[in-house]
């Protein structure tokens, strides 16, 4: 708002009075005016305005495509018929999930390859400090029991660097992208950059598109590296955002840290509670292991029966009489399911991951902060 809004009432002024002045020199009606002015904005849109390419022949329907299963969406070009908005829909959803598939094969290949690089690196650091001959030997040790892929899958890169790497790569296809793409729209340079941000983010505002003159020099060979220029920059800031959110995530685990509080943790239930069950055989470890464990005597108290007409849980003992084996199977199922969770995850904070997270949690090392 403190940017924007005081730019937002100039222009607004600017448009107001650029129409006054018009339609006092010309005697012109302003409903009228108005409806020309909706007419040929909505035209414009379609690309039915001279000086704008054809939105519908064979390569500008395959720019519509590729921005819509790239989740772009400029906005530019829209279908009109019903027949175009239903296929869209179809297509739209098969093709989304597909290009997000490919994002994410394209993020675990970067990401290994980079593993490899800065693998590479580390040994050769090593080596010149004078300690690779042991590394390597163990290495080759190693070797006769697993393979080269598992080998580099153990070993697990700096998340910082892999977000350095990436952050530079999309630096530099960025500004190869705009060096191709200001001198022929004529746009300025930072007005290309942040295109080309706009474009790689997926984000797709529509104020700046390319490719939508009539003609162009050379037509052929600039839509073929606006279509490299694009799938490059959405592979690498994709891949980027998502290793940049694992170090959003270590700087949120370390704000909980300094601020003590325990997400996760668990209350133990009150001692005494009576429907607290935990089977005999599991009691004696729980005691020996986890000290802080609360077992609960189930035997029945005398009242069970008055408590039963009274609407009140049945005791212990009646409970597991009536289903003692299925009740004794089911707690150890639940116990073990709970002590492999907190054997995965116990610290508090936020962890684990689906899709894009998963792939970098086991790709990456992500060193605490």
């Amino acid at each position: 708002m403190a940017l924007e809004s005081a730019n937002e009432e100039v222009e607004k002024r600017e448009y107001q009075q650029r129409i006054d002045m018009f339609l006092e020199s010309n005697n012109v009606n302003r409903t009228e005016l108005e409806a020309l002015l909706k007419y040929h904005a909505e035209k414009e849109k379609a690309g039915f305005v001279e000086n704008k390419r054809p939105r519908w022949d064979f390569p500008g329907s395959f720019y519509f495509v590729a921005t819509v299963v790239s989740t772009i969406g400029f906005g530019m070009t829209t279908p009109q018929t019903v027949a175009g908005k239903i296929v869209l829909i179809f297509y739209g959803f098969f093709g989304c999930a597909g290009a997000i598939l490919f994002f994410n094969l394209f993020l675990e290949r970067i990401i290994t390859f980079l593993a490899f690089i800065l693998r590479w690196l580390h040994e050769r650091e090593m080596k010149r400090k004078g300690i690779g001959n042991d590394v390597k030997n163990s290495q080759e040790r190693r070797s006769s029991e697993v393979s080269d892929t598992d080998s580099y899958d153990a070993w697990k890169p700096s998340v910082y660097w892999v977000m350095f790497i990436l952050f530079f790569g999309a630096i530099v296809v960025a500004c190869c992208a705009s060096a191709m793409y200001y001198p022929v729209e004529n746009w300025t340079y930072f007005e290309a950059i942040y295109f080309c941000f706009i474009t790689f983010a997926t984000i797709g505002f529509g104020d700046y598109v390319v490719s939508q003159q009539e003609a162009y020099p050379y037509v052929h060979f600039y839509r073929l590296g606006n279509f490299i220029f694009i799938v490059l920059g959405c592979c690498c800031i994709y891949s980027l955002f998502n290793v940049t959110s694992i170090v959003i995530k270590q700087f949120l685990n370390w704000i909980l840290r300094k601020l003590n509080c325990q997400c996760r943790r668990r209350k133990p239930p009150p001692r005494g509670r009576r429907n607290a069950i935990t089977p005999g055989h599991l009691q004696k470890n729980a005691k020996n292991t986890k000290p802080n464990n609360v077992t609960v005597d189930v035997d029945a108290d005398s009242d069970s029966e008055g408590r039963r007409n009274s609407g009140e849980m049945i005791s212990m003992r009646d409970f597991l009489s009536a289903n003692k084996i299925a009740l004794a199977m089911m707690q150890k199922q639940l116990w073990e399911t709970s002590q492999r969770g907190m054997a995965h995850g116990s610290s508090s904070g936020f962890g684990g991951g689906v899709g894009p997270l998963m792939i970098l949690n086991r790709k990456l090392g992500q060193d605490e902060i």
